[in-house]
């Protein structure tokens, strides 16, 4: 889709409105005043007037002549730096922009003019700030267009959130750990994330494990010399389970041989999520270092959607491993479901939930299907059939009424770009069985440092809340080379975060 847009200058605008179309229509562009493009689809011309408030118009049309119009007035911050006026001018445009796409194409959309991942961190806020409840949901409604049944779903995780861990907002001079293993079996259709077939690659696990076991060994000195304690660990990748039994006690014992205070780590999670990595000798090694959260992942119960997806494993496989952990007293279990994977609709997903019913995990994470640029699925769409927009909401609504029927509670959500029906991923638990490094690494309120191949740290600054991103390399190869240079610069960065942290408290 291809839209003109007419009244704006400012370049700034192009992304927002990009990023809102995208709501709508498949790969949009946006073509500002004088790149104005010629055959578009659609023109969108803005009127603006700004003094002590802003009026914001937009007026919608297409080829054929169909039209659409919205106008807001609103308070404008005058006198404020220009970061917020921006901020404020930015938000009516897209207010209108999007309530006139609403009106031409006849879609709603329930997050409003949000796009962005992790939408319960503004009602976070709005607690932090003392915003009586009321208040904030009628501040989320009129400044983002957040429909009523999603500003609800929000308020029921952060309380969530807030019962799981009562200290969440007083925990920034504590860390997690997220420790990334970037081996599977095979990689998924529809998967981006930093993992490589694990076979014939000996070598190359040996040499990433000799520099992941360096820097928890480094970082862990660090925090030691600090005494900064960790909250949580999270061994993700990739599939932690795919190394063998021997290379994964090996890694337990490094943890607890280089981490401080391990035994009074609240969670310590291992993603086992292919069924096929799962085995006695594992489970065992799990068992001896006292780690009994993991995942299990069917991501549907139709053998033919894992045969297309490139997940080569049994439906029975899934069954059988859930129930050998469960007799090997693996006690906190989640699980991950699909919505909308190839050739799946209702009537699938009915059954995978129906299948999962008998097993009953501690946790339960439904994913919405997103189309990332980069994976396999993405570049073969073609290929892929996948549900429209109405039946995935639809499946989320049947997970909505599932989850609540067999005593689960949504505790995070997040959300991502191309996702099927702007819909969203929800991590569901029982009662007291919510995964702390979820709501940790969603609402961004403690620093996390990512140690292995792939892994992102994000140091946040325990006053002010600014947030430094950190990445180390996404191949085995290059992270060979440069583990040691990696680690150094992630304990450069906690130092000046620390030492930050000491002079403001000082003040």
């Amino acid at each position: 889709m291809k839209i003109n847009i007419k009244g704006l200058e400012d370049e700034r605008f192009e992304r927002p409105l990009r990023l809102i179309a995208n709501l709508f229509f498949e790969e949009t562009e946006i073509f500002i005043n004088k790149q104005a493009e010629v055959g578009a689809e659609l023109t969108v011309s803005f009127v603006l007037k700004q003094g002590d408030s802003i009026y914001a118009e937009a007026n919608l049309e297409d080829a054929e002549g169909k039209a659409a119009t919205a106008a807001l007035e609103a308070d404008f911050p005058a006198g404020d730096a220009e970061k917020i006026q921006f901020k404020a001018l930015k938000n009516a445009i897209s207010q209108v922009y999007l309530t006139v796409l609403q009106q031409y194409s006849g879609i709603t959309q329930k997050w409003g003019i949000l796009t962005g991942i992790r939408p319960t961190k503004l009602l976070h806020r709005k607690v932090q700030e003392g915003v009586a409840k009321e208040t904030a949901h009628k501040q989320l409604k009129e400044e983002y267009l957040i429909t009523d049944e999603k500003i609800d779903l929000m308020q029921e995780i952060v309380e969530k959130q807030l019962a799981a861990v009562p200290d969440l907002y007083s925990l920034q001079k504590e860390v997690s750990i997220y420790i990334g293993i970037p081996f599977c079996p095979t990689k998924c259709a529809y998967c981006t994330f930093p993992a490589y077939a694990i076979n014939r690659r000996k070598g190359s696990v040996d040499s990433f494990l000799g520099g992941l076991h360096y820097e928890m060994r480094h970082v862990g000195q660090w925090l030691k010399e600090r005494g900064v304690k960790i909250t949580t660990v999270y061994y993700g990748g990739g599939t932690p389970t795919s190394i063998t039994a021997e290379e994964m006690d090996m890694l337990y014992e490094e943890m607890y041989t280089s981490f401080p205070d391990v035994e009074k780590i609240r969670e310590i999670t291992v993603e086992a999520g292919r069924p096929d990595t799962i085995s006695v000798d594992k489970l065992n090694v799990l068992k001896k270092w006292n780690i009994d959260r993991i995942s299990i992942n069917p991501q549907s119960y139709i053998q033919e959607t894992l045969n297309a997806i490139g997940r080569h494993h049994t439906v029975e496989e899934t069954i059988d491993k859930f129930k050998l952990a469960r007799e090997m007293e693996m006690n906190n279990i989640n699980m991950d479901l699909i919505i909308g994977l190839p050739g799946e609709g209702v009537s699938e997903f009915k059954h995978t939930l129906n299948e999962t019913e008998k097993l009953m995990p501690e946790s339960l994470t439904v994913h919405t299907l997103s189309f990332k640029r980069a994976s396999e699925m993405t570049k073969n769409r073609d290929r892929y059939k996948v549900a429209d927009r109405s039946e995935a909401e639809k499946m989320m609504q049947l997970a909505e009424e599932w989850t609540k029927e067999h005593n689960y509670s949504p505790y995070y959500l997040y959300r991502q770009k191309n996702i099927l029906g702007n819909l969203e991923n929800v991590g569901y638990a029982l009662p007291n069985q919510e995964s702390i490094y979820n709501i940790m690494i969603m609402e961004e309120l403690q620093t996390i440092i990512g140690l292995g191949c792939g892994a992102a740290s994000k140091f946040i600054h325990p006053f002010t809340g600014e947030i430094t991103h950190f990445a180390n390399p996404k191949d085995p190869k290059s992270y060979n080379d440069s583990f040691e240079e990696y680690t150094t610069k992630k304990i450069t960065i906690l130092d000046e975060l620390f030492k930050k942290e000491s002079s403001q408290a000082n003040k």
